[in-house]
């Protein structure tokens, strides 16, 4: 919807509340054209119903107007004598059409000094309740949402079960473009499984003030360009979504609007520099190990490398054996009895498990295994001399690949060697040909919202020949850390700024495992309460805060004897 559109709907709820509440005005004791005039209309309505002024904000907060006007309207109708909880289904079911009823055909008095408590422990939990859901509306939508680490593509730096704080004030809280929705959720309302919001009617796209802007590096959170999540690494046709209710990603901005980007042997370069990453940043590959004599798991997972599967042969299979290990196996090679074997991951069988089943296991030592290594564990391992080989995994061999962004035949780019590519920048002026029309045509058309056709080697915007087009926002480049077990800016493109979310800045819980069944949940203990960015190794500040508990507490404690 444009703004012209949403001034006239605007009209016409000031038109409608007028002939809604007109006669209201007047017993209330106020002159009925306060009625028509907007925003002090409401005002009065808060001064009628003996509310704070202050409530006349939250109704032109998207989402949290939702649960307003269903009180505001509660507060009506019992400001004019109709308490019964019929009423109040009557007046939420009409969505304020009783409101109106009562305003031309009600016997009502106005009670100018009624009694603003609940007359039932029902009604004090419902009004708790709903505030209590506006406050954490507010939080969640305008300064700090809760984000849980799902994947591994920046395994090392963040990991799967990190439990992050994420702020949307760093770089400007968004509004909500999407002002029917369920609060407190994102796109599915949990249990039921359904979608928590109405695609109609759509607010312009609008951003609080933020304090800083992204810079290069860091590690922000925005809704995926792309629409959803189905299935990773699979192009497909995808669901269209509002831009806020799209799916969460979170990668490191590698290119920032106006850099010139490439992709040599899967190091970043911008500018024709080396992109040098911060401390914490542990950019990752895969590598391919090799051992004629087999490789040890013993000897990788002493050297902390856990990231790999075994292969186990069951000798004594039977179906009481499968049933104690089956939660354990992530794959069957052979289900043949004589020839039972299994994948696990790094941790195998526990010895446990083995002697209270009685199971014959023996591991399978491969001569070649597949690894994820950041640059220093690869170094590390190199230098054990515990492997005939170790060579890291680029993509050399370049063709006319659709996975690839900008998805077209035209460019041989691939994960490990790509661009260079010009990222855009509010303002900036690009010259449209036939070579780099597949970069930017998305943006034109779905970021941008233009009309583009091309007539043989002409190009048309809206209708009108145009050689060259301005972009109307700023792009990001993001990529994940860990470079093969990615989907990022060079398989779906570039990320426009109305995307982006926010800036993790606390991990405020960690759990390992967490993909793996609560019974396998372990507490990260040292990841708790530890800032997302920072020089080093993360520290911990949950000892503090315990101990800051600790101490509060004490100092009450010796407060309240000091007073008896």
């Amino acid at each position: 919807m444009n703004s012209t559109e949403w001034i006239i709907i605007f009209l016409i709820f000031q038109i409608v509340y007028f002939i809604s509440t007109w006669k209201l005005y007047i017993k209330a004791g106020e002159k009925p054209f306060f009625s028509l005039i907007p925003f002090y209309n409401l005002i009065i309505l808060m001064k009628i119903i003996k509310r704070p002024k202050w409530w006349t904000v939250l109704l032109f907060i998207p989402v949290i107007n939702l649960l307003m006007i269903g009180v505001v309207i509660t507060e009506v109708l019992r400001s004019f004598g109709k308490r019964s909880n019929l009423d109040t289904v009557i007046g939420l079911a009409t969505l304020g059409g009783y409101v109106t009823y009562i305003n031309y055909f009600g016997k009502i008095n106005y009670i100018k000094n009624r009694d603003l408590t609940n007359k039932t422990w029902l009604g004090e939990f419902i009004h708790s309740l709903i505030f209590a859901v506006v406050a954490a509306t507010i939080v969640h939508n305008y300064f700090i949402q809760p984000y849980i680490i799902p994947t591994g593509s920046l395994e090392k730096t963040l990991l799967i079960g990190d439990f992050l704080f994420v702020s949307k004030f760093h770089y400007g809280a968004r509004v909500p473009t999407t002002p029917i929705s369920f609060p407190m959720v994102h796109d599915t309302i949990p249990i039921i499984k359904k979608r928590s919001y109405l695609k109609f009617p759509q607010l312009p796209y609008f951003r609080l003030p933020g304090f800083k802007k992204i810079k290069r590096n860091e590690i922000v959170v925005f809704n995926w360009p792309a629409d959803t999540v189905r299935r990773f690494f699979v192009r497909e046709k995808g669901v269209k979504k509002p831009i806020d209710k799209k799916s969460n990603y979170v990668k490191r901005c590698v290119g920032l609007p106006g850099d010139s980007l490439e992709i040599i042997n899967g190091y970043v370069y911008i500018d024709n520099n080396k992109n040098i990453l911060p401390e914490r940043a542990k950019i990752q590959f895969s590598y391919k190990i090799y051992n004629s004599k087999g490789i040890s798991s013993k000897d990788l997972i002493q050297n902390n490398i856990e990231n790999f599967n075994r292969k186990f042969k069951i000798k004594n299979i039977s179906q009481s054996i499968y049933n104690s290990i089956k939660n354990e196996i992530i794959g069957v090679i052979s289900n043949d009895s004589n020839n039972f074997i299994v994948v696990t991951n790094s941790s195998g069988f526990s010895k446990e498990l083995i002697k209270k089943n009685g199971i014959n296991a023996v591991e399978l030592l491969e001569k070649n295994k597949e690894l994820t290594l950041s640059v220093n564990e690869f170094k590390k391992l190199k230098k054990t001399n515990l492997f005939d080989s170790i060579i890291q995994n680029i993509s050399y061999n370049k063709g006319y690949y659709l996975n690839s962004f900008p998805n077209d035949i035209s460019y041989n780019w691939n994960e490990d060697n790509f661009g260079p590519i010009l990222i855009p920048k509010k303002g900036m002026e690009v010259k449209l040909t036939t070579d780099n029309i597949f970069l930017y045509k998305k943006i034109i058309k779905d970021y941008e919202k233009n009309i583009l056709s091309q007539i043989e080697n002409v190009f048309y915007v809206n209708g009108i020949k145009s050689d060259s087009y301005t972009f109307k926002k700023d792009y990001f480049w993001m990529m994940g850390d860990n470079r093969h077990k990615s989907e990022d800016s060079r398989f779906w493109g570039f990320v426009p700024d109305d995307h982006i979310v926010g800036k993790p800045v606390l991990i405020w819980f960690s759990i390992k495992g967490i993909n793996d069944g609560i019974k396998n949940w372990r507490i990260r203990w040292d990841r708790l309460m530890t800032t997302v960015k920072g020089e080093g190794e993360p520290i911990s500040f949950f000892p503090y805060f315990i101990l800051s508990i600790i101490l509060w507490q004490l100092i009450v404690f010796i407060k309240k004897k000091q007073l008896k």
